[in-house]
């Protein structure tokens, strides 16, 4: 519990109202810092991951400095998804309400999904002082001439690193290119990637940095059970996880859309209360599949790395990798999501020859991996990666002949991999039989 209060900070009254009514006694970490540097106009880089209190350590300063007699845009916060977005802004909509400032502070969400005639015409006839959005209707807005920019006092660019992988930096840099160069910038990010550094260099000099340490177990003290998949389904293995845990709610990630469909399906066709949410659903799926999630519907959804980067999905239990991801920083952001019930700060891998690579990078990391199969619902110890490849058999000439003679499918169904080594085990027979006929 912190020591701190809201009272130590110069607020006024409204903002006061907003803290009272959302039944904030404490700041949290991350408000203790970002609140003071954000009110004295200081540019500022935030480290935080979700549900450290974010939200408001940005909201609340952009409320206390509001001018209610200017008539045009003075804060746009932005965010890489529009269901981000939406979150934000409900949080925008609530406050106002608190503060009693409905009929004075003006708000409007700016997002992709609508109809964008009518969002012109809105803007241009009764401008907000506040924007929440994302990035490429926002510069839409602007390029329409529907937003005025040039006035903006503070701007927030919140997930900044899945700005970054969904590509909306460029267009998060043409609307700040439109603003004034005094501009209070804000940026919010899980992590700082390298890959960053070009744009927070353009934008910021000397910014204050804020690092706040979660208290969520952190990657190095978790426990990352690997489970070998071999020629085995995701399905089938995670079925079998299903009858050793009792998940609040388990995230099941995988790479690609096609890839979380179906598993989804299959995963449904045993019999498991399953979700899925990436990319490719249109916003009215995603958004009925939130509500979905929280009326606790399902227990176990199936998710891709962008999709569940952008939206807060709350009462994760467990994290299950169906499919490892292809770098580290990836692996980190997905463990990171597991909450405060069941098997707590537990990762559930399974693995392949080809993730190896990876889990040998996270280990020199300082992660530790322990080895499981799953037999009947019982977790059992395994060998590990390592013992296992001490007394695995050189492939001979005629088992790599063999392999290379198996054509992939075109469209990969379910078993293939089965399907493929029968392949490669008829060719070889047939191979040894014909090397045996000629020596004879």
């Amino acid at each position: 519990m912190s020591n701190h209060s809201f009272k130590e900070y110069a607020i006024g009254s409204s903002v006061e109202q907003i803290i009272e009514g959302l039944g904030f006694t404490n700041p949290t970490p991350i408000q203790q810092q970002v609140i003071p540097a954000a009110l004295r106009g200081e540019s500022l880089i935030g480290q935080s991951h979700t549900g450290s209190g974010k939200t408001h350590a940005y909201l609340l300063p952009l409320f206390n400095q509001m001018n209610e007699a200017e008539e045009s845009v003075q804060f746009v916060v932005t965010a890489p998804t529009r269901e981000l977005a939406m979150q934000i802004y409900n949080e925008v909509k609530k406050a106002i309400q608190l503060a009693g400032k409905d009929e004075v502070w003006r708000s409007s969400l700016v997002i992709g999904g609508t109809d964008k005639q009518r969002m012109i015409d809105k803007l241009s006839a009764n401008p907000p002082q506040i924007i929440v959005g994302t990035p490429g209707r926002i510069l839409d807005m602007v390029k329409e001439e529907a937003l005025n920019v040039h006035h903006v006092k503070s701007f927030v660019l919140d997930e900044a690193d899945l700005m970054l992988d969904l590509g909306f930096i460029e267009d998060v840099d043409q609307i700040l290119l439109r603003m004034n160069e005094d501009l209070q910038l804000l940026v919010f990010s899980a992590t700082i990637p390298e890959r960053l550094q070009p744009f927070l260099k353009k934008y910021l000099v000397n910014p204050t940095q804020i690092e706040i340490k979660d208290d969520k177990p952190s990657p190095e003290t978790m426990e990352h059970r690997l489970i070998a998949l071999r020629h085995k389904e995701p399905a089938d293995v995670i079925f079998e996880i299903s009858k050793s845990i009792q998940p609040y709610l388990a995230i099941i990630f995988t790479n690609g859309k096609e890839q979380a469909d179906e598993l989804a399906s299959s995963l449904l066709d045993k019999g498991l209360e399953t979700g899925v949410i990436h990319g490719g659903l249109s916003p009215r799926e995603r958004k009925r599949m939130l509500k979905e999630l929280q009326n606790l519907r399902y227990q176990y959804i199936v998710a891709t790395d962008l999709a569940s980067r952008g939206i807060d999905i709350q009462g994760v239990s467990h994290v299950i990798n169906a499919r490892m991801p292809k770098e580290e920083e990836f692996y980190i952001h997905r463990v990171g999501r597991t909450a405060r019930a069941g098997l707590e700060g537990t990762a559930i891998n399974l693995y392949t020859e080809e993730d190896l690579p990876l889990i040998e990078k996270l280990e020199k990391r300082g992660l530790s991996f322990t080895f499981y199969e799953v037999r009947n619902g019982e977790w059992v110890e395994a060998k590990s990666y390592k013992e296992r490849q001490k007394r695995t058999p050189i492939q001979s000439d005629l088992e790599k002949k063999a392999k290379r003679m198996v054509k992939k499918p075109k469209k990969v169904k379910p078993g293939y991999k089965k399907k493929m080594k029968q392949e490669a085990d008829k060719n070889y027979k047939k191979l040894k039989r014909d090397s045996f006929r000629k020596k004879r």
